[in-house]
């Protein structure tokens, strides 16, 4: 059975067959299930594309992840890299609770670092009081520890837009993870960024 999906990365592949078998057993037909893979489209929040930007010199993508544990995120980032392969690739991370970064905090400083550039804003409290060492600064320097990326500390999320308007280059995609308010900062950003727009730059 050939079919064609539009989303990139090894998990959705796999997510695909165990769609095949299920459909299978329950006797769709081949042509029911090729089409309904090649028009799905994702949900909401999981690797969603919020547009591009056309700026000197070429398009910034904007893609959305609701992933917030390390494995969901090495995912995202091998997806992208497979997908985008020619591209900077710029990741925003929100960690989401101080109880999760505190007991995750090893696996999130090494995955983290498979990035080309990495911003992480505060943690996301969802309610939990700050636990200290399992802050946004301590995971910074936790990745910096690690010597492969140099990440920028952004303590309010909502600056976000002009943190990259500093950071941002011909080509680049930007990658938004994280459970928190950084999706509605994310679902913002190519308006936000705007005036970077090839014939708009007002710098």
């Amino acid at each position: 059975l050939d079919v064609v999906l539009n989303l990139p990365g090894r998990h959705n592949v796999l997510n695909a067959l165990a769609a095949v078998a299920v459909a299978r057993e329950l006797g769709v037909d081949d042509r029911s299930i090729q089409h309904a893979l090649q028009t799905f489209a994702g949900i909401g929040r999981r690797f969603q594309c919020n547009g591009e930007l056309d700026i000197a010199g070429g398009p910034v993508l904007f893609i959305d992840d609701y992933g917030h544990h390390p494995r969901e995120i090495a995912a995202t980032l091998e997806a992208v890299r497979n997908g985008w392969p020619e591209r900077r690739l710029v990741t925003v991370f929100q960690p989401h609770r101080y109880s999760r970064t505190r007991d995750l905090f090893d696996d999130f400083a090494q995955v983290l670092g498979n990035t080309d550039l990495l911003l992480i804003s505060e943690v996301f409290a969802a309610g939990e009081d700050p636990v200290s060492g399992a802050d946004g600064r301590a995971l910074c320097r936790a990745v910096r520890g690690r010597g492969r990326v140099d990440p920028v500390f952004v303590e309010d999320i909502e600056t976000l837009p002009a943190v990259l308007k500093d950071i941002l280059q011909a080509g680049d995609l930007v990658l938004t993870l994280g459970a928190g308010s950084i999706g509605a900062v994310a679902a913002g950003l190519p308006h936000a960024l705007e005036p970077m727009a090839a014939g708009n730059d007002q710098s």
